[in-house]
């Protein structure tokens, strides 16, 4: 990661026009996660954890890391697309895997969390199985954020409670765990950069679902994330239109930042 982008974009923005290009990109991410979960079984009936990362939740080679809540998933897909046709930029979609890691759960569940009735879990074993796929989940974003150049944080009011105020705050454990990885992971110049951007200080906080029964909230750093709308996103377009220049390098030079965070 070497960049970090807070986009905040009003809700009646037209989806239909980029949504089919980034239905493609997302449906392209699907094809790398393949269920393959019987090789996983080794002969003394152990699971090879490693190897389920690797095969459920592969590293993709993509441009920008897109953090999002579930609800906003269609505005998250139609984002991909336009980032597609206007610069050439691959995103990945982190809810692409959250799927999957239900799909994953599920079958860790029938398999070995049933009681003897068949009809319902163990509240321990699931505990123990949840907290497996979760961290797996978990380990595979971490190392996507860490290979992608830039990070999008889809903010709206699914992602965030309480806007407006002073301390903002989340209810969605993964969103927290995202943007709290792009803050301590490590900072990578890309090599066609001289220079290298870092940005950390103050505190600001997100939301995502309404669970009745649990209400959990996080409070997070945004400080680090430049913020962009769409206004910054059309002035983006329009610049790579007459320009040769790496779209990111282009994002970049508009959303400048202060000499101080700057390492040579």
């Amino acid at each position: 990661m070497y960049r970090g982008f807070n986009l905040v974009i009003p809700e009646d923005i037209n989806e239909k026009q980029y949504s089919l290009k980034g239905k493609v990109i997302k449906d392209e991410n699907f094809k790398h996660l393949q269920d393959r979960f019987t090789d996983f079984f080794q002969f003394d009936g152990i699971i090879n954890g490693n190897k389920v990362i690797e095969e459920w939740f592969p590293i993709i080679e993509c441009d920008i890391f897109l953090s999002h809540s579930h609800k906003d998933e269609s505005k998250a897909i139609a984002l991909a697309g336009l980032l597609y046709e206007n610069f050439g930029l691959k995103t990945f979609i982190d809810s692409t895997v959250w799927g999957f890691s239900d799909v994953l759960l599920k079958t860790l569940d029938n398999r070995y969390c049933l009681n003897e009735n068949g009809e319902t879990y163990s509240y321990e074993k699931r505990n123990y199985s949840t907290a497996h796929v979760h961290l797996m989940l978990n380990s595979a974003l971490n190392k996507m954020i860490d290979n992608c150049e830039a990070v999008f944080f889809l903010n709206t009011p699914n992602s965030i409670s309480a806007p407006n105020t002073i301390t903002e705050t989340t209810r969605s454990p993964w969103i927290f765990s995202e943007i709290a990885t792009t803050q301590i992971i490590r900072k990578k110049t890309p090599e066609r950069l001289k220079r290298q951007t870092r940005t950390f200080s103050s505190k600001v906080t997100l939301s995502e679902s309404e669970r009745s029964q649990l209400n959990i909230e996080y409070q997070i750093e945004l400080s680090h994330f430049t913020k962009l709308n769409l206004r910054s996103i059309q002035l983006w377009i329009n610049k790579a239109t007459y320009s040769n220049e790496n779209p990111l390098d282009l994002l970049y030079s508009i959303n400048k930042i202060d000499d101080k965070f700057l390492i040579l």
